[in-house]
C-alpha cells in the first residue's frame, strides 16, 4: 500500500511541477514577446518576436494583418471588384479574413487556401501556378489552391505571412490586390 501511495505522490507532484514550468514559460515568452516588440526596429511587416528555449518565430500582429486585408479589399474596390481577403500567419492559420460586399461564395475559401499556398512555398501562387507543369500532384496537396492571387508576407527574407484575394476575374487582378495589402505593410 505505501508503494502505491509512493506512486500517486509522485504523479501529483509532476503534474504540478509541470504545471508550475508551464506558468513560467509562459509568462517567460509573454515578457520576451513585449520586450521585444518594444525594442525591435521597424520591419518591412509590423511584427511580434516571440522566443523561447531555443527558438525564434516572427509573426505578423492582428493589427498589420487587418491593415494589409483593408488595404487589398480598398484596392479590389476602387476598381470595382467585388473580392474576399484572406492574411494568414506563418503556419497558414487564419487571422483576418474579409469579404467585400457582393463577393461570391466561392471566394472567401479560395483567399484563403490562396495565402495558405503563398506562406507555405514562400512564392506568389502565380509563379506556383507554372510549376504545376512540372509537378503536376502539388496541386493534390490538401488546403493548396495553385491559381494567381496569394503573395507572401516575409520579414527578413522569411515568411511571416500570406495574403490571398479571391473573386476578381482573373488571378492576375487578385494577385494585384494582394500585393497592394502587402504594400500597405511596408508603409
Amino acid at each position: 500500500m505505501q508503494h502505491a501511495r509512493k506512486k500517486h505522490l509522485s504523479t501529483r507532484a509532476r503534474v504540478l511541477a509541470g504545471g508550475a514550468v508551464v506558468a513560467a514559460l509562459a509568462a517567460g515568452a509573454f515578457g520576451t514577446v513585449a520586450a521585444n516588440a518594444a525594442d525591435a526596429p521597424k520591419a518591412a511587416a509590423p511584427v511580434a518576436v516571440a522566443q523561447s528555449g531555443t527558438t525564434t518565430s516572427t509573426h505578423l500582429t492582428v493589427d498589420a494583418a487587418t491593415e494589409a486585408a483593408q488595404a487589398a479589399l480598398d484596392a479590389a474596390e476602387k476598381e470595382g471588384r467585388r473580392v474576399s481577403v484572406a492574411v494568414v500567419d506563418r503556419n497558414g492559420n487564419t487571422i483576418v479574413i474579409l469579404r467585400g460586399d457582393g463577393a461570391g461564395p466561392q471566394s472567401y475559401e479560395s483567399a484563403e487556401r490562396k495565402a495558405f499556398t503563398a506562406v507555405s512555398w514562400n512564392a506568389p501562387t502565380s509563379e506556383l501556378a507554372e510549376r504545376l507543369e512540372q509537378a503536376p500532384n502539388l496541386k493534390d496537396i490538401p488546403g493548396t489552391l495553385f491559381l494567381g492571387g496569394g503573395v507572401p508576407v516575409t520579414a527578413e527574407g522569411a515568411p511571416v505571412a500570406g495574403i490571398g484575394v479571391a473573386g476578381a476575374p482573373s488571378g492576375g487582378l487578385d494577385e494585384k490586390y494582394a500585393r497592394a495589402g502587402a504594400a500597405s505593410l511596408a508603409r
